[in-house]
């Protein structure tokens, strides 16, 4: 039985089905089901379908689809995980955000769901982010990595000045940087002084690991 669960699982995020995936959780969970292997099913589903997405067979919906599910069932493990003192090792603690003036936010909830299901620790503070809030953020989790979003050109600079404000705060040095979204190319990258870009989310997750040396 135990086994059909962790199918159906992995089912329901290939197949972009938030409702069952968070129905099959709770099922799960009710049947006792040691929550650190839901996750690893969830994980092996996730990091499929990136993988599809990689090689050009599935499309950004499709990712999107599968994130979407997969950010239905996590919460509802993730709180037995907590209920049951249970540990997951974690590879690192990023901190995320959309920054200030932009509100787009589904490329970086993908990015959170991957990042998640990769095994780092993620805090996601959500969209139109400034500054002070990143640098707190940090200061508060002890990030090993702050991941910037920027959907549109005329919010891109706020990268830079997230990434100045570090510097003249002195944690420049103490938090490794990796920016996305619409607006960013690999050249403004290198030019703001960030450590990485990518423009897929699959991508993001791999670089985050290299940015950490895992």
């Amino acid at each position: 039985m135990n086994n059909d669960i962790f199918e159906d699982l992995k089912k329901a995020i290939k197949e972009y089905d938030t409702e069952a995936a968070a129905s099959l959780a709770k099922k799960a969970i009710g049947e006792k089901i040691e929550p650190l292997k839901l996750l690893d099913a969830m994980t092996v589903a996730i990091r499929e379908v990136g993988d599809g997405f990689g090689r050009g067979e599935l499309w950004l919906p499709d990712l999107v689809g599968a994130a979407d599910a997969m950010s239905a069932a996590t919460p509802i493990i993730e709180e037995e995980i907590k209920r049951i003192g249970a540990k997951r090792e974690s590879l690192g603690t990023i901190v995320v955000g959309t920054v200030f003036g932009d509100i787009h936010s589904i490329g970086k909830t993908m990015i959170c769901t991957l990042l998640t299901a990769e095994g780092f620790k993620v805090h996601d503070l959500g969209i139109n982010i400034k500054a002070e809030q990143f640098l707190e953020a940090i200061k508060k989790y002890n990030a090993d990595i702050l991941a910037m979003s920027a959907l549109m050109t005329m919010t891109a600079p706020e990268q830079r000045k997230v990434i100045k404000f570090l510097e003249n705060e002195n944690l420049r040095e103490k938090v490794k940087i990796m920016v996305g979204g619409g607006a960013i190319t690999e050249e403004f990258s290198k030019n703001i002084g960030a450590d990485g870009y990518d423009p897929t989310a699959p991508g993001a997750v791999k670089l985050a690991r290299q940015l950490i040396g895992k």
